[in-house]
């Protein structure tokens, strides 16, 4: 089982930045995919961001041209930055890998709060 440790939420004005940080407990060398997840109140989870092992980048087309996915390896973390942000990007924010064949192993991260005030 692959451990996740986000961290990087918190409340921020319409227009400002975050970072958020995913620490992973294995070499994200051995993770296929590395994603970002949020969830607003009564809304289901939506994929935000992922990176492919290759280094190929997704983004939800609401934040495009704002919010950017990373990797660092040689810390084992994932970051997304996020500029500027919008009210309706407020959620609680997680991360995600899928590693093995076939990608079947499945880890989610505790999640971090992002409130964006207007």
């Amino acid at each position: 089982q692959v451990q996740l440790v986000e961290s990087g939420g918190g409340l921020v004005q319409a227009g400002g930045s975050l970072r958020l940080s995913c620490a992973v407990s294995r070499s994200i060398s051995s993770i296929n995919i590395m994603g970002w997840y949020r969830q607003a109140p009564g809304k289901q989870r939506e994929l935000v961001a992922n990176i492919i092992s290759g280094g190929t980048t997704n983004y939800a087309d609401s934040v495009k041209g704002r919010f950017s996915i990373a990797r660092d390896s040689a810390k084992n973390t994932v970051y997304l930055q996020m500029n500027s942000l919008k009210p309706e990007d407020t959620a609680v924010y997680y991360c995600n890998v899928r590693y093995g064949v076939g990608s079947f192993g499945n880890s989610w991260g505790q999640g971090t709060q992002v409130t964006v005030s207007s």
